[in-house]
């Protein structure tokens, strides 16, 4: 059991005698009336997703999940393909269950597996990732004073807003939550 305050993207809960992973939480103090923690769920067992309120303070069980260190292999259109770094076994997750990270995946990523019932159910990524970028429209000199941004393609073929100073072939951090430039990487 836990709290509300707990509650954050990426773990899984138990709701409705079913398991489910938060994909969005987001604590409310609306300053007239009580607290409230909103999350978005998606439901690992049945499939779907769900909205659900729960009160400040409110007890939530969580799941009895595993995690286990893996690393992307490669996706066949269908499937995205993972080995286990323990003991080198393949699996594989269909996309939905991948979500949005589809869009950041590259090869040879390392990640962590959910496993509920011995079974792998879901990833999660490192909170951030490193990417080549692959295009970036030249930034204009003069500009940079005023915290223009303009938009890249890194290596996934992802759209993400840079600064100015960030060229092609440029290796930045993006922030795996909400595909956020973070800096340029070292």
């Amino acid at each position: 059991m836990t709290t509300t305050t707990d509650i954050r993207k990426g773990i899984a809960i138990v709701h409705k005698n079913q398991t489910w992973v938060v994909t969005y939480a987001q604590f409310v103090n609306p300053g007239k009336g009580a607290a409230f923690t909103r999350v978005k769920l998606k439901n690992l067992q049945g499939g779907g997703n769900a909205e659900v309120t729960y009160k400040s303070g409110e007890a939530v069980e969580t799941a009895d999940v595993q995690y286990k260190k893996c690393q992307y292999m490669y996706n066949d259109g269908t499937n995205y393909h993972f080995m286990d770094n323990d003991n080198f076994e393949q699996f594989s997750l269909e996309k939905e269950a991948i979500g949005d990270y589809a869009q950041i995946m590259k090869d040879g990523t390392d990640c962590y597996a959910m496993y509920i019932e011995g079974t792998p159910v879901s990833i999660q990524l490192p909170p951030k990732m490193d990417f080549l970028v692959t295009f970036a429209e030249p930034g204009v000199k003069g500009d940079s004073a005023t915290g223009a941004i303009k938009d890249c393609v890194i290596e996934t073929g992802l759209k993400v807003k840079v600064p100015l100073f960030v060229n092609e072939g440029d290796i930045i951090k993006i922030n795996t939550e909400d595909f956020s430039y973070v800096s340029k990487a070292n």
